[in-house]
């Protein structure tokens, strides 16, 4: 038996991304025997338009048994329907960020500042571009991947884990609070890291997760 996993990276993430990477290599080693999984990680566009229709092809195609978002990227999880969903430092309050971004976009100069501020590793990763073209959708989307909550009447299956020493919390793009206002108290876990978690926490806590949400 194969299950599937869509991992949605997060801003600048790609398909050679950490958490993903040591999901892929280490998932087999809890799983019973006869029982395997895949995870699929892919590059998709930073613009949210043109990223959620590649999403979306990818759960097509795939149909995945599980949807895992991380950071930015739990924003475009959150907005695919019919799927359980398990989230990584979900940053619900990005779309703001990029919003406000994007009225300072106008600026000469600020599109360039901002790809010194926020760049990618080398690799297969997300090309980030911070002109208004890409930043001004990202508020209407934000608000189309909240209507799928529990709040709004979605029924999927939502669990996040928060790292205690994320230091995006202090600026609000992280808010455990907001998190539990929309998705109930019971649907998250604080791990004692930081926003990118650590390996021991995607091994001890992560794949259990996982293995739970899967059934196995």
């Amino acid at each position: 038996m194969e299950k599937t996993i869509l991992y949605i990276h997060g801003m600048g993430g790609g398909a050679d991304s950490r958490i993903p990477s040591i999901l892929s290599s280490r998932i087999g080693d809890f799983l019973p025997p006869g029982v395997s999984c895949k995870v699929i990680i892919r590059t998709y566009d930073f613009k949210p338009e043109k990223g959620s229709l590649q999403i979306a092809g990818w759960v097509e195609q795939e149909r995945p048994d599980l949807v895992i978002g991380e950071s930015l990227g739990a924003i475009h999880a959150l907005a695919v329907k019919g799927f359980p969903h398990i989230l990584v430092s979900p940053s619900l309050g990005a779309p703001g960020w990029l919003s406000f971004l994007c009225r300072l976009s106008v600026i000469p100069g600020a599109p360039w500042l901002f790809s010194r501020i926020w760049h990618p590793k080398e690799g297969d990763r997300q090309e980030l571009v911070f002109d208004r073209e890409h930043l001004r959708g990202w508020k209407s989307f934000g608000k189309k991947a909240l209507a799928n909550s529990p709040l709004m009447g979605g029924s999927d299956y939502f669990f996040a884990f928060f790292g205690r020493r994320d230091h995006y919390r202090r600026y609000g793009v992280v808010s455990v609070r907001k998190w539990m206002e929309r998705y109930g108290k019971e649907s998250c876990r604080i791990y004692d890291g930081s926003h990118f978690m650590e390996e021991e926490f995607i091994l001890s806590m992560l794949i259990p997760k996982i293995k739970e949400v899967l059934g196995l």
